[in-house]
């Protein structure tokens, strides 16, 4: 997935399906985009419930300072997020998603959770810029 112009942002978003398993789409965030947040919290070590399938407790932005991970949805399919690219994890219902580190030994990362019913600005891949 390339950046269609320096004017977005590669970002990844995690969803859940009507039946409750979790898959993934590539996309973009706008520069420049203010979404309405709860706040944030820094956080480099990892706690045991991350380490197997989860939900993200509650819908949030994912920002890695460190780290390269893959992620693994319901169905098997992968992804990788590294330094540069947002991910947004939506997926707080069902089984979640899993992730490795497939470099290193730390992830360092921001969380940032949204207010509810604010609009992410995600553009899926595909759309015409």
């Amino acid at each position: 997935m390339n950046v269609p112009n320096p004017e977005y942002i590669k970002t990844i978003r995690l969803f859940n399906l009507p039946d409750g398993g979790c898959t993934f789409e590539e996309g973009f965030l706008p520069n420049a985009t203010t979404v309405e947040a709860k706040g944030f919290f820094a956080q480099t070590h990892i706690e045991a419930y991350q380490r197997v399938s989860h939900p993200a407790p509650c819908r949030q932005f994912v920002v890695t300072l460190q780290g390269t991970l893959q992620f693994t949805v319901t169905n098997g399919d992968t992804f990788i997020i590294q330094p540069g690219i947002l991910l947004i994890a939506e997926d707080v219902n069902g089984p979640g998603h899993t992730w490795r580190l497939t470099e290193g030994d730390a992830w360092h990362r921001l969380y940032i959770p949204v207010t509810e019913g604010t609009d992410s600005h995600f553009i899926k891949s595909g759309h015409d810029f």
